[in-house]
């Protein structure tokens, strides 16, 4: 899923685009494995979400990938700016996070547009085709891929898990919520909740699932955890101070794992908490028991 999160005042996010290079491919649309490439770390590379390259390569957990290895990467989809056009109509268009939106194109406030400028879409994929969106009522353009005859045989179907969840998530720690869901300031928002603890307070799984995630390689979030559950949700825990799993380990509703701390650029002792119904972040309040 970046997983697939925005960190308190951070504008970085979880799930926008980081850059890594460093990456051999030989044909169009895929990417060669190569010492310590990471299937996180190549999907972050490529502005791909990590389930979507999960479901397309077929591949079965713990996800394991091996050097020499050709993994098919999902096509991006793209929008023309138009006259009118502004980076809230557009996240709203696309029903994406408009801070993640503006990390994934490199955009600085006050995030003005260009028309004709081309904006990629966080989490976007189209297999068959490279689409490219323009506002205009009269104007839908749709260049085809050079890889078209290839891939047309490979159907690729992203299903959105529900966003009405049965059973809540338990607090990951106890605490004083210091920063809540939603717009912060200047265009940027934050798409989960920052909760202020002491530090080294135990942080504990909000639910039963499997660890995508245990590292610091993400700017901003210090030691992040991300944790996929069997419903397609995903939590993420960032600004920990020690981490004590790993990742593909299974994990069960209250294990501990971690410690609250001020990694990723905090100076205030604090976990970071996201709940994602897949890619689309959603206000963790609601879903918190």
């Amino acid at each position: 899923m970046m997983l697939l999160l925005g960190a308190c005042s951070q504008e970085t996010k979880l799930f926008g685009r980081t850059l890594w290079g460093g990456y051999s491919s030989q044909q169009e649309g895929s990417v060669l494995v190569r010492k310590g490439d990471t299937l996180y770390s190549i999907s972050r590379s490529h502005d791909v979400p990590m389930r979507e390259v999960i479901e397309i390569n077929g591949l079965r957990p713990p996800y394991t990938l091996k050097v020499g290895q050709r993994l098919q990467l999902p096509r991006a989809k793209y929008h023309i700016v138009a006259k009118g056009d502004t980076l809230y109509n557009i996240s709203k268009r696309y029903n994406v996070d408009m801070s993640t939106l503006s990390r994934t194109n490199n955009l600085k406030s006050p995030f003005a547009l260009k028309i004709g400028q081309k904006l990629l879409m966080p989490g976007s994929i189209v297999t068959a085709q490279n689409q490219t969106y323009t506002s205009s009522k009269k104007t839908k353009t749709y260049a085809k891929s050079s890889t078209t005859k290839k891939t047309t045989s490979k159907k690729y179907t992203y299903v959105q898990p529900s966003t009405k969840r049965k059973q809540k998530f338990m607090w990951p720690v106890k605490g004083q919520v210091i920063s809540k869901f939603g717009p912060i300031a200047k265009g940027r928002n934050n798409d989960g909740i920052n909760i202020k603890a002491a530090r080294g307070t135990t942080v504990k799984a909000a639910d039963a699932g499997v660890v995508a995630y245990a590292g610091n390689e993400l700017k901003g979030f210090g030691n992040l955890i991300l944790i996929k559950h069997n419903d397609g949700w995903v939590t993420a825990y960032a600004h920990n101070d020690t981490i004590k799993v790993r990742k593909g380990q299974k994990v069960s509703k209250g294990t501990p794992i971690a410690t609250v701390g001020t990694t990723g650029g905090v100076t205030i002792p604090q976990l970071h908490f996201e709940t994602r119904a897949g890619k689309k972040a959603l206000n963790p309040l609601a879903y918190l028991n």
